[in-house]
């Protein structure tokens, strides 16, 4: 396999008048892409998430914060920036993504995925298929666009059957912690239109040749990751079951949304084993720098050794 990085320059120029001097406007994207076989994987960038420390590291003992932090390299202060990696990949006549990032309505930081498939060559129109590993509002509510058309007409869309379940029972949003009743509202006015053609599935099917569902459970009830192809010529999509390099360090220790946090710690280490011993590359949508590299044994716990 090959990871390479590149970052590509986009703009527009904008006349002021008909006196003034053009005034270009350029937005970088780095791009970190992988070729395995007649796979190739980018990393797409939605833009990014913003957080205080508290909410971000919440669920981090206080009186372990200070270290955890301090030896993680991690803010302890100021702005924590979450990047969101989408996952594309392109085989034979098929562009698949996996989930479709955060859309207008959630950070103004977020919802840049149009901008980086476009910084690709790529249009929404061209995408075959969308693959979704949850409901939380960074992965689904770019699913529409800004007049609640489907953004991706003519993707085939696939969604686990529990998560698909979850998020479409008006139940959701009375049983579901207060701080998250906008993510079931969100969630149902996004899929309410779409849930006809909606291909559900479980885990260990395979969703598409090649691709293989892995029930990960924590983050959300219905939570998946995807084996592509295989260890040596392949991707482990992850989603959210880790999502800092905290949770590798500390497995145990999640993020403020995770929806049972005890069975996501132990999907978390469970996981990091299976990848380990496995040797799968990975891509994390909230890991640094493009989020693809591995899960290496540190001791009793793991790290991220990031490639490209």
């Amino acid at each position: 396999m090959l990871v390479s990085r590149r970052f590509i320059l986009t703009g527009s120029s904008l006349l002021l008048s008909a006196a003034a001097l053009p005034l270009t406007t350029r937005r970088g994207w780095a791009i970190t892409t992988l070729t395995a076989g007649d796979m190739q994987i980018d990393s797409v960038s939605d833009g990014h998430l913003e957080f205080t420390p508290d909410f971000a590291f919440g669920a981090i003992p206080a009186d372990e914060r200070d270290e955890l932090l301090a030896r993680l390299d991690l803010p302890s202060q100021g702005v924590v920036e979450s990047p969101l990696n989408l996952t594309l990949l392109r085989q034979g006549d098929r562009m698949i993504l996996f989930d479709v990032g955060s859309g207008p309505d959630f950070m103004p930081t977020a919802g840049k995925l149009v901008e980086a498939l476009e910084a690709l060559g790529i249009t929404p129109d061209d995408v075959t298929d969308v693959i979704f590993t949850h409901g939380h509002p960074d992965h689904l509510w770019g699913l529409l666009d800004d007049f609640d058309e489907p953004l991706f007409p003519g993707a085939a869309l696939h969604m686990g059957r529990e998560e698909f379940d979850y998020w479409t029972d008006p139940a959701t949003v009375e049983t579901i912690r207060e701080d998250q009743q906008s993510f079931a509202a969100g969630a149902m006015r996004r899929l309410t239109p779409v849930a006809d053609s909606i291909r559900t599935f479980e885990g260990g099917d395979e969703v598409l040749p090649g691709i293989t569902a892995v029930a990960t459970p924590g983050h959300t009830p219905g939570h998946m990751s995807f084996a592509v192809g295989t260890p040596g010529q392949g991707i482990f999509v992850i989603g959210d079951f880790v999502t800092t390099t905290i949770g590798f360090a500390r497995p145990d220790l999640g993020t403020s949304t995770d929806h049972d946090p005890e069975q996501a710690a132990t999907t978390r280490a469970d996981m990091l084993h299976r990848l380990a011993d496995e040797g799968w590359t990975i891509l994390g949508y909230h890991l640094p720098n493009g989020g693809i590299g591995r899960v290496q044994a540190d001791g009793e716990a793991f790290r991220f050794h990031q490639e490209g």
